[in-house]
């Protein structure tokens, strides 16, 4: 009986992963192709070649390795994506680049398949089970140097793009370029002179500087108490409290601690080495016989 429980809780729990894994690639996209690549996007050898983009559209990193890319829908495990690559982690909302050269020697990111710039191109992507379709499109005729790309990142409009106009070719970055920001501009539009801007600005250091200056403050205070709660306790005061009265008064002045100073000099009759003070040092010397005056003199000549 309870290896029979024991087994229903291991086929449970590998459904649970199982699903769970597959609910996460769901979050993967076929976000961009390029069919016929003349002048664009370099591959890591130095060749142009057709590429394909995907995007992790999920606010947590996506393992994608153990899929499968496929430009035939009678042949869903046509590239398998390999295990132990680290570049098949895809952080949140990035982007990777596979290249369609039929050329998978060359590594991770090289499909075994190529496109065909005559005719439609239909891509999928399929789950590690060989039968889940994660995501699929299917690619028009498209002109030279030319890219199928989603509107917006994960959208589900697609446009054509050829670098002209706003519609730019964006391989492995966001589809959607933003250059400028609507708020900054809007502040601007009522902020010509850049007073308000100032201001702010002014508002933050000063503020800043205030709490540097109550944080050290209350450091200043904190130190000062535990100091004379020590010295109480030293003087045989039990479990001291101490007021902002006596803690001001148990701190000692710069001519006390002077005094302490002075009368541990006097006790330990030190000094440092001054013009007034004679001051012998014992210095040791190594002994080398090279140095020796025995070897230097002349003997005299014996008969």
């Amino acid at each position: 009986m309870k290896k029979s429980l024991l087994l229903l809780a291991v086929i449970l729990g590998g459904c649970t992963l199982l699903t769970s894994a597959q609910g996460r690639r769901g979050s993967l996209y076929i976000n961009e192709v390029m069919v016929s690549n003349d002048s664009n996007f370099i591959d890591d050898f130095g060749n142009r070649s057709a590429w394909i983009e995907l995007y992790n559209s999920k606010f947590a990193p996506l393992e994608i390795s153990n899929i499968y890319i496929t430009n035939d829908r009678n042949n869903p495990t046509k590239y398998a994506v390999p295990l132990g690559d680290v570049n098949t982690h895809i952080p949140k909302r990035q982007h990777v680049v596979f290249y369609a050269d039929g050329m998978p020697s060359r590594g991770t990111f090289h499909t075994s398949f190529v496109l065909d710039p005559t005719k439609e191109n239909w891509i999928g992507l399929y789950d590690s089970d060989k039968i889940t379709l994660i995501d699929s499109v299917l690619i028009p005729i498209l002109p030279g140097n030319t890219s199928y790309a989603r509107v917006a990142d994960a959208a589900d409009e697609w446009q054509i793009r050829n670098d002209k106009g706003e519609l730019y070719i964006t391989p492995s970055s966001s589809n959607v370029i933003r250059d400028k920001n609507d708020k900054i501009e809007m502040f601007a539009e009522k902020d010509e002179n850049g007073f308000a801007m100032t201001l702010m600005a002014m508002g933050i250091v000063f503020s800043a500087l205030l709490i540097l200056c109550l944080c050290f403050k209350a450091i200043s205070s904190i130190g000062a108490g535990m100091h004379a709660r020590n010295k109480m306790m030293a003087s045989g005061v039990e479990n001291p409290v101490v007021t902002t009265k006596e803690r001001h008064e148990v701190v000692d002045s710069g001519e006390v601690i002077a005094a302490i100073v002075m009368a541990l000099h006097e006790h330990l009759n030190a000094h440092d080495e001054e013009s007034h003070v004679l001051t012998i040092n014992k210095v040791k010397r190594a002994y080398s016989p090279w140095s020796s005056k025995i070897y230097n003199m002349r003997q005299i000549p014996r008969h």
